[in-house]
């Protein structure tokens, strides 16, 4: 618990004249949840797609578990043990649960897929995080509830033993009793042991679950604090950038 899983420091990037990531300095650790909040265009998308791979910092450390690492791709992301769940999931409605689970890294046996394998460890994972709201691992994606959708895009990202878990805005357009097990799974996921990084503009749902709140204002981050030693007031103000942080960063 005293080394972060992840840890930045002085991260930057820039698209062409735009510095979007201005020096930014973020830590994770294992077992906790770390909000991430900000205004749209403060940065959080970019942060995030940094440490995916998807577009690596231009300048900057990036350390996992204390090593100091190069997030040059996904494919290396993945294979730290960091997994995204985009805002908009990308399941396939056509296919059922375990088909998305493993899609596109299905379990094979003498060149044919091993349904058996893959069906069993589907189950076990949903099972491993308590989700009781799947009647069965064949249904179809197309027949679940958006909280059912989530979990199965929530199970998926930790199927193959992820150690850092990005959610992007977990509870969008859920209701208030589908918001309610997303965030319940959240939390098992990180007592669970995993470092779960979450963006939301949902500052009900941050308290709800976070250990840890970091603010984004134009591309820096302006305050990193507890969520036990701080207020939805404060943090609107860190927000708009009309509050200044007094503490030290975590």
């Amino acid at each position: 618990m005293d080394v972060p899983i992840i840890e930045l420091t002085a991260v930057t990037k820039s698209f062409g004249p735009v510095s979007v990531l201005k020096g930014v300095a973020l830590r994770a650790r294992a077992g906790e949840v770390t909000a991430l909040v900000g205004d749209n265009g403060a940065g959080k998308s970019t942060l995030i797609k940094g440490l995916a791979g998807v577009q690596p910092y231009d300048t900057g450390e990036v350390r996992f578990a204390g090593e100091l690492v190069s997030l040059s791709n996904p494919r290396e992301a993945s294979r730290l043990g960091i997994e995204v769940v985009y805002q908009d999931l990308a399941l396939c409605d056509n296919l059922d649960i375990v088909q998305n689970m493993f899609l596109g890294r299905e379990e094979t046996v003498l060149g044919t897929f091993d349904e058996g394998e893959m069906e069993r460890q589907a189950s076990e994972t949903l099972r491993s995080l308590s989700v009781r709201t799947v009647k069965s691992v064949r249904q179809k994606v197309s027949s679940l509830s958006g909280g059912q959708r989530q979990t199965v895009a929530i199970a998926r990202s930790v199927l193959k033993s992820a150690k850092v878990v990005i959610l992007d805005e977990p509870t969008a357009a859920l209701g208030v009793a589908q918001t309610e097990q997303v965030l319940a799974l959240v939390r098992r996921l990180a007592d669970s042991g995993v470092a779960v990084i979450m963006i939301s503009h949902n500052l009900i749902d941050v308290f709800a679950v976070a250990d840890h709140i970091n603010v984004l204002y134009l591309g820096q981050m302006v305050a990193s604090v507890e969520t036990s030693a701080t207020n939805s007031s404060d943090v609107v103000g860190y927000i708009t950038g009309s509050k200044t942080y007094m503490g030290a960063s975590e």
